[in-house]
């Protein structure tokens, strides 16, 4: 995983003259925040073009949002396949959803954030009035911004200008810029003590991976697991497995290079499907002579789908699906696989309650009960998000 470090523009909101009285401080204050804040964002402003760093206009929070000033943002596989244009999303738009910062302002109506608070931005809202919020195994929230993308606010309308044109958001979050506008059920509060270098990742990364294994899957002691796709979803995945006591750890990935850091976090057998004979999920067959209890796609092919499904275990293996393939790619299993016993299961952030349950997340790092520190591989500043995407897109984080 790759962090930016947004370095921000200071806010007109905290030009003012400190010999002024608190209560005259609080007025100017209020009424700045509620100014149109130019700062820079990096900007798609269409599929398989380069982002561009520009300054834009952010405007304040409506009734229902608030203001963020970033302080960084996590890279994750989402925001590149955006830009290559194979999620169908609008263009022009601002990238990012995996980000942590401070409450600049809020809008009418906020009452569980105000200004100061350090916050998560979260690419799947809870709402907590709505079916999937309500039901106990729910997380997916009929007010995300995911499937399908309207790139645009809940009232229709966005927060981000530029060249005099309206820019897009990303699942509502857009943490490619050093001030952006989200809704208030996707924000999390978290802990004061939360190092706003690392913590992003919390948004995403760690609930996706570590949440697929522990809290979706419910990994069990003494068992058998297999990742597919080692990158930082499929790192965390790993860890999930380890902090569950599985016993056999199988690692799947064309990439060689990811293996050495794979087996610190807990991977016990690594395999390069390029390399055998056979399809991967014999292999593993053989290896493990009954299949696995549990297996991990986070790569999103149909193909490695598929392979992930047939090495289960026929009558109790769970097979959980993370990644995402492009719209309207099919996805075809044996029917006569399924009867046995077998379990097939999607997941979205670890499918927990966003705003419930990543504020504990974040309290678990602290409190060393989980460890994020090893999914860093590179701390860049804005300025180099090219250098960033092309890290990632080498395999090299």
């Amino acid at each position: 995983m790759i962090f930016l470090f947004l370095q921000i523009i200071a806010s007109k909101c905290h030009l003012y003259d400190q010999k002024l009285s608190v209560i005259t401080k609080c007025v100017i204050l209020l009424s700045l925040c509620q100014q149109t804040i130019t700062c820079w964002a990096a900007i798609a402003w269409a599929k398989n073009v380069p982002l561009s760093v520009e300054k834009v206009q952010v405007e304040p929070p409506k009734a229902g949002e608030v203001r963020i000033k970033m302080t960084s943002s996590g890279i994750c596989g989402s925001d590149d396949h955006v830009l290559k244009g194979l999620s169908p999303m609008k263009f022009p738009l601002i990238p990012g959803h995996e980000g942590a910062g401070i409450v600049e302002s809020i809008g009418e109506g906020v009452c569980s954030l105000k200004p100061g608070d350090k916050v998560l931005t979260l690419p799947l809202p809870q709402c907590r009035e709505c079916s999937a919020c309500l039901h106990p195994k729910g997380n997916f929230c009929e007010k995300q911004d995911v499937l399908p993308s309207s790139g645009l606010m809940l009232d229709g309308t966005s927060r981000f200008t530029c060249r005099g044109e309206k820019i897009y958001h990303l699942f509502r979050t857009s943490t490619f810029a050093e001030y952006t506008v989200v809704q208030e059920i996707g924000v999390a509060k978290i802990d004061d003590a939360a190092p706003m270098d690392k913590i992003c990742i919390i948004s995403c990364e760690v609930p996706t991976g570590y949440g697929a294994a522990v809290h979706s899957a419910k990994v069990t002691p003494g068992s058998t697991c297999v990742v597919f796709g080692l990158g930082g979803i499929g790192s965390a995945v790993v860890m999930g497995c380890k902090a569950s006591g599985a016993s056999r750890i199988i690692g799947v990935d064309i990439n060689e290079e990811k293996f050495p850091q794979a087996r610190a976090l807990g991977v016990t057998d690594c395999i390069n499907p390029r390399k055998l004979k056979k399809p991967v999920q014999e292999v593993i067959m053989e290896m493990t002579g009954i299949g696995v209890d549990f297996a991990f796609e986070a790569i999103g092919l149909s193909d490695t789908m598929v392979a992930a499904w047939e090495s289960c275990h026929l009558s109790y293996g769970v097979c959980v699906i993370i990644g995402v393939t492009p719209p309207n790619t099919p996805f075809s299993l044996d029917g006569g696989n399924v009867f046995s016993g077998r379990t097939l299961k999607g997941t979205c952030l670890g499918d927990y309650k966003t705003r419930d349950s990543f504020p504990q997340l974040v309290t678990d790092y602290l409190q060393n009960k989980i460890n994020i520190d090893p999914l860093i591989t590179h701390q860049l500043p804005f300025n180099q998000i090219h250098k960033a995407f092309e890290l990632y897109r080498a395999g090299k984080t």
